[in-house]
């Protein structure tokens, strides 16, 4: 693994892993502005709509894949685990568009964009290759060769009925 990502994987996993932490241990801090998602993000996935129990779950994927991406373990995974549960934690926590406060709007705004360039970096790590090819590259390799060789078979089996007997 290159240094750069050495640095970078914990560097960008730390913010996740201290959240993560908070959240599992002091759910109902959270708890007020997760109530604006916590239904609409459960409803459709089929989960309880339990906000505490939500901001832990969130809480602990985003403690167990900050520290897979710190580490280096599936990292591609990792990230995208992190971007998942990093948008309705935006969304919930930094709804700058509500603020009347001029002061409030601008720090909530902050926030907003610090997380929408953490998404990025997020997006950048969910899809770094490390200099190998996608699994996308790799299947339609496969297929690829999966055909030649069903071409190779069928020739031979043609070439095997029309030879004189």
């Amino acid at each position: 693994m290159a240094i750069t990502r050495k640095i970078a994987r914990p560097l960008l996993a730390s913010m996740f892993v201290t959240g993560g932490v908070d959240a599992v241990r002091r759910p109902e801090t959270k708890e007020p502005k997760a109530e604006r998602v916590a239904s609409q993000v459960a409803r459709p996935l089929g989960l309880p709509e339990d906000t505490v129990l939500l901001v832990k779950v969130n809480g602990a994927v985003q403690v167990v894949a900050g520290l897979l991406l710190a580490t280096g373990r599936v990292p591609r995974l990792a990230a995208t685990a992190l971007a998942v549960s990093l948008v309705p934690t935006t969304l919930a926590g930094h709804p700058f568009w509500e603020e009347d406060d001029e002061a409030a709007r601008t720090g909530q705004k902050v926030h907003f964009l610090k997380n929408l360039s953490m998404l990025g970096g997020l997006v950048l790590a969910a899809t770094d290759t490390e200099g190998r090819p996608s699994l996308a590259w790799r299947a339609r390799r496969a297929a690829a060769r999966a055909q030649r060789a069903a071409a190779r078979t069928h020739r031979s089996a043609t070439e095997a009925i029309s030879l004189p007997g």
